[in-house]
């Protein structure tokens, strides 16, 4: 159980303002104790951090946290969703400073509507190439579109819509030419047993404030072409059309992660795809010049993530075990680590571990979902990317689901268990008290929000406070992270929603 933070003067005098705001929908304003006074967003200053540009929105040189409550209720409408920013600075996130936005906000397109979840797809990066990140946020409601929200030194303003195109978007550099581009997909409503055309584009940055990409790229590569009248490029003239296609892929899919997997200085996606059959599995499309080239990635139905935990300069990709009940059979309780080579990813090229791995604190268990969330980034600052791993359904002292989450190191042979750290909120320093259900470790991200260098580790648990909700922030150092200085906060801390919020999944 995690309960509001006793910051009650400074508190209050938000609070009034975040009420309000409250009231009538959500408004998205910076809401420190000066601005909260005034009115007024801070102004940017020189970057003062060493977080990575693409994790922050105003420009200072902290990492800034994107959490969505998916089932935030807005202007009376239940599950419509909302996003929160929390912005970084030299002392880590602080939930005084940040942002609320929805569909109910000032300048984002559309209305608050019921069961929408917007924020359920979250992907950061500057697209108009003005030296601050952007975010685009999705929702379950895919035909709703896409809201590109722009960074600047007050933080996020404004909003341009995306039509069509709401399901997982993902920015990366695809063709490579140092600049952001944005892969989007459309709505694909009903499928049967063969996997069906769904709508695609791939945004060549930079994109411009009206929404305009610089280029409009073919989705897949000439080479991949086919369809189900033509089985090769052809298909742009048939009457059946693509399915790989220029502005298609196989679907449904859902892009998952971003990383140079060939080393060939152009980003790749990891997704999840429909195989056909009631059965999924994941697929990597290499990004290039002409298009995305598909290739293998491990079928593990957990969450995906990439980052270079070997140390080699090609990104890994770390696949989390499988739910409870996938639909690939037997369920594979272990974690995948492929490991990205120039000639991309291998089926011989893996590492495959559960908390069996040597040194790994704790034991493996029946339920545990090892990979509950999965995030990869150098946290120590080696050159060899850390594994953050939820663990939501680890039981412990009585409790059944309470949940936990690890952070393994890399090393050059892979993921070791030596030198592991598991904690839950049970744990010496750690903000709250573990009860069962919690599903502490649902989500969670590593980004630099102190702008030390070393990469800090936020965590969710979503069913937090009867669902609520809420988010733990861990600082990061040469050894990994630490409890520490660690705080927490809920949707109650930032005046937002909380009623069955789901607060913290996704977090970016």
């Amino acid at each position: 159980m995690l309960r509001a933070r006793p910051h009650s003067v400074r508190r209050n005098r938000i609070g009034l303002l975040s009420a309000a705001l409250v009231a009538g929908g959500l408004t998205a304003v910076s809401l420190t104790p000066a601005q909260a006074a005034t009115g007024a967003l801070s102004t940017g200053t020189t970057a003062a951090g060493k977080a990575d540009p693409a994790e922050d929105f105003n420009g200072d040189g902290y990492a800034d946290l994107v959490t969505a409550a998916t089932g935030g209720t807005i202007s009376g409408k239940a599950q419509a969703g909302y996003v929160a920013v929390t912005y970084g600075s030299a002392n880590g996130l602080d939930p005084a400073n940040k942002q609320l936005i929805s569909r109910s906000t000032t300048g984002i397109p559309g209305s608050a509507t019921a069961k929408e979840a917007f924020g359920q797809y979250l992907t950061k990066g500057d697209l108009d190439g003005d030296g601050y990140s952007d975010l685009v946020i999705g929702s379950k409601s895919e035909t709703a579109g896409s809201v590109i929200v722009w960074g600047s030194a007050s933080g996020l303003t404004g909003g341009t819509k995306i039509a069509t195109y709401g399901r997982s978007p993902q920015i990366g550099d695809f063709d490579g030419d140092g600049k952001a581009d944005l892969a989007l997909l459309a709505d694909m409503g009903s499928y049967g047993d063969d996997p069906e055309t769904e709508g695609a584009a791939l945004w060549k940055g930079p994109v411009s404030k009206a929404g305009a990409p610089a280029q409009k790229l073919n989705f897949m590569d000439k080479s991949e072409w086919w369809g189900y009248g033509k089985d090769d490029a052809t298909c742009v003239d048939d009457e059946y059309g693509c399915v790989d296609g220029p502005d298609s892929t196989t679907g449904p899919v859902f892009f998952k992660a971003v990383g140079d997997l060939n080393g060939d200085g152009r980003d790749d996606l990891a997704l999840r795809s429909y195989n056909g059959d009631g059965m999924w599995n994941n697929t990597v499309l290499y990004g290039s010049g002409s298009g995305f080239k598909r290739g293998w990635a491990p079928e593990t139905q957990g969450e995906l993530a990439s980052g270079d935990v070997n140390g080699d300069g090609i990104d890994d990709l770390v696949v989390g075990s499988d739910p409870k009940d996938p639909d690939i059979g037997e369920s594979m309780q272990k974690v995948t680590l492929a490991f990205g080579t120039k000639d991309g990813l291998k089926g011989d090229r893996t590492q495959e571990f559960d908390q069996s791995l040597p040194g790994f604190y704790g034991a493996q268990e029946d339920g545990d979902h090892l990979g509950t969330c999965v995030s990869v980034a150098d946290v120590t600052g080696d050159g060899k990317a850390e594994v953050a791993l939820g663990i939501a359904g680890e039981d412990f002292s009585g409790l059944t689901d309470a949940g936990s989450f690890a952070l393994l190191r890399g090393t050059a042979d892979g993921v070791t268990g030596e030198g592991s750290q598991v904690l839950n909120q049970n744990s010496a320093d750690v903000p709250g008290v573990a009860e069962s259900g919690d599903a502490f470790g649902a989500g969670c991200q590593l980004l630099d929000t102190n702008g030390d260098g070393n990469r800090d580790l936020a965590v969710s648990s979503t069913a937090e406070n009867a669902s609520a909700g809420a988010v733990w922030s861990f600082p990061g150092t040469a050894t990994g992270i630490t409890a520490t200085g660690s705080t927490a906060f809920n949707p109650k801390d930032l005046g937002a929603p909380d009623a069955k919020a789901l607060f913290g999944n996704p977090l970016r």
